[in-house]
């Protein structure tokens, strides 16, 4: 009795040590399944803009540092569009905020070496006034208007929307350029007889400053308008996200995970406007979170890929090539330009 009782202990002393290397084994094998798949994530170097083209990533950004998102994101914030093409060019970013006309140019310098990938921004661009002198685009004949952008989507929209309305750009307005959106600003922040063209958050800015100064067109719409006229119907369209041409061929799951994780964060800003803006203060796009929320609504921000993206960005282009062909790098993209489309 007392051997079986021994071999009983015995077994059981065995049985319950293999339970615990099983178990071990387990954890073993659990711990290294989660650092395969956090070593699996693809690490994608993203670079936005201040103003409305980098708004809507700022969720994302956030959802990152939590170490939440399906990719590994490194994101900066870039001032100026011409930082953009040196970094994609160096394959310093994969993915980038850009004008649309310039994603064009960038596509044209680097022989295809760029895509877009989606639209993010429609127009931002809007026309005001503190008086009530204007009305309409045909009140601008006569007019001296103050604008930045000279080179740039806001001296090309202006000069079609003013052609389609039958106003010549060299002999019926007077347009004088400033060098930044920041130094036409202040002016705009304490003139009271000027007419302003201004991009947001700029907008935002001065007509907090200056309650007095309205925003009397907006010219998005008038764009669309002008489209009418000209025959050649379109959405007025000035921001998007780009990627390396090479980088999505290698890439296509983690680029299109990035698509559907960059709209959710568009989703996000558009939907609740106040925790967006202090995101978008806390990541410097903007540097107010309260100018930041009062600027979200007429900042058009969007996600538009696939066909629908291809179709509204060759109308975009198409307009502004017939405008001057320099202003989208010489020459309208090909197929090979428009991800997923």
């Amino acid at each position: 009795m007392k051997t079986l009782k021994k071999l009983t202990a015995a077994l059981t002393a065995l049985i319950l040590l293999f339970s615990v290397a099983a178990c071990n084994n387990d954890k073993t094998d659990q711990t290294t399944t989660q650092a395969t798949t956090k070593a699996q994530k693809t690490v994608i170097n993203v670079a936005g803009l201040k103003g409305p083209t980098g708004m809507g990533l700022v969720q994302l950004m956030d959802a990152d540092a939590a170490g939440t998102t399906a990719n590994d994101y490194n994101f900066t914030i870039e001032g100026a569009p011409t930082d953009i093409l040196p970094l994609i060019t160096t394959g310093a970013v994969d993915i980038a905020a850009s004008p649309v006309n310039f994603a064009s140019t960038m596509y044209n310098k680097t022989n295809g070496e760029v895509q877009i990938l989606c639209i993010n921004t429609l127009g931002v661009l809007y026309l005001l006034e503190q008086g009530d002198s204007i009305s309409s685009i045909a009140d601008l004949k006569g007019k001296t208007i103050y604008s930045s952008g000279q080179g740039s989507s806001p001296e090309y929209i202006l000069t079609f929307i003013l052609t389609a309305n039958g106003i010549d750009p060299e002999k019926d307005v007077t347009v004088e350029y400033k060098a930044e959106h920041s130094e036409l600003a202040a002016i705009a922040s304490t003139d009271k007889e000027g007419i302003y063209i201004l991009p947001e958050p700029f907008v935002s800015t001065v007509t907090s400053k200056n309650p007095k100064l309205k925003n009397i067109l907006n010219l998005t719409t008038e764009w669309e308008k002008a489209c009418e006229i000209s025959g050649t119907p379109s959405t007025l369209a000035m921001g998007c996200l780009v990627v390396r041409t090479k980088f999505a061929q290698e890439n296509p799951e983690a680029v299109n995970d990035f698509l559907k994780e960059y709209k959710k964060s568009v989703d996000f800003v558009n939907d609740k406007a106040s925790n967006a803006g202090e995101l978008i203060a806390k990541y410097e796009i903007i540097p107010s979170a309260q100018l930041a929320q009062k600027a979200i609504p007429t900042s058009n921000i969007t996600f538009i890929a696939g066909r629908e993206m291809k179709d509204i960005t060759m109308q975009n282009l198409s307009v502004l090539f017939k405008a001057n062909p320099k202003s989208i790098g010489g020459a309208e993209p090909k197929d090979d330009f428009y991800f997923g489309a």
